[in-house]
């Protein structure tokens, strides 16, 4: 069975290249093809610098507090970037849907598979699956790929760290006497 390649794998490419932004041509050829995106031509500063930008305003889709304004910001990507749907079989990787032109630039190609992946991710399972991490001291992107929506944290690492802070800001509240394990008879 052969899935369609926008979607899950997309939006997590989406939050990789949000959170970590590639700073040469190899990096980001690499980063591509470990998500397995079949680049049609060869990466150039022009697509570091225009993803850039891309990335700004998809970051616009991942702040927005209102579904129909995060709804608003990513049909303008999609309007922008991606194009009716259509078959192809570039590369005799098998047939499949691509939402874009052949034969764009490199940047082009990860914008449209983004938008649509982002499109497709928000309303197969929900417009609050993608967001900025919890934790008081982080600022990255996660798109919530988890079975019950519940993901309010990038990592589990941030999500700890905050669980640490709240139960030590409840210690801290509570009045309790913190000593040194020796308690007075």
């Amino acid at each position: 069975m052969q899935f369609n390649p926008y979607g899950r794998d997309p939006v997590l490419l989406a939050v990789d290249l949000a959170n970590d932004p590639p700073t040469d041509t190899t990096a980001l050829a690499d980063r591509c093809a470990g998500a397995g995106l079949v680049l049609e031509c060869a990466v150039t500063p022009a697509d570091l610098t225009a993803l850039a930008s891309f990335f700004d305003r998809w970051s616009a889709v991942v702040d927005a507090a209102a579904p129909i304004t995060r709804a608003e910001l990513l049909n303008g990507l999609l309007t922008e970037y991606s194009a009716p749907p259509q078959l192809t079989d570039h590369a005799g990787t098998g047939w499949h849907l691509h939402f874009r032109a052949d034969g764009l630039p490199v940047h082009r190609q990860v914008a449209a598979l983004v938008a649509v992946g982002t499109a497709l991710h928000l309303t197969g399972l929900g417009m609050g699956r993608l967001g900025r991490c919890a934790a008081v001291d982080c600022t990255r992107v996660y798109a919530d790929v988890s079975r019950n929506g519940r993901q309010r944290y990038c990592s589990p690492g941030c999500g700890n760290r905050a669980a640490v802070q709240r139960h030590r800001s409840r210690i801290s509240g509570s009045g309790a006497v913190q000593g040194t394990g020796s308690a007075s008879r």
